[in-house]
């Protein structure tokens, strides 16, 4: 028996859409999800009082020792070298064991110029809290046109 099909030559043009598979270009294959370290960025928030700055990020699972707080002017940097190592075992047979060895870094611009000579940090239970006081005498001088 044969199978007769009805050929329309413009059936493909009324279909056409040529952003049909644009999305698809951008998006990764599942197996390079599984390979991305499972580590997140450090998240901050930043509040601003008359007389400082303060932020509080979380950089979880990280010694203080091993964290590095830099100020140049307005600028604040935070970096993290972070260490982690999960073992799962059954009875006496280990089943999995990961480890990430790698380096977070953050990174950001104030308003206004930070007293880096008076700036605090505390660092307790993962959550990392600066105090960066404002430089005095650095307002915004306005500047008259002539």
């Amino acid at each position: 028996m044969a199978n007769i099909t009805r050929f329309d030559p413009f059936g493909e043009l009324s279909r056409f859409d040529p952003f049909r598979d644009f999305e698809s270009m951008f998006r990764l294959p599942r197996a390079a999800w599984r390979n991305l370290p499972e580590v997140p960025d450090i998240k901050m928030d930043v509040s601003e009082d008359e007389k400082s700055y303060r932020v509080k990020a979380e950089v979880p699972g990280v010694k203080k020792e091993n964290i590095k707080v830099a100020i140049d002017g307005n600028q604040v940097s935070i970096n993290a070298d972070v260490k982690q190592e999960k073992e799962e075992k059954k009875g006496e047979t280990v089943i999995r064991s990961e480890r990430y060895y790698g380096n977070q870094y953050r990174a950001f611009t104030l308003p206004q110029e930070v007293d880096a000579s008076r700036a605090e940090a505390k660092y307790e239970d993962g959550l990392l809290e600066l105090v960066l006081p404002k430089k005095e005498g650095s307002s915004v001088k306005q500047v008259t046109i002539k």
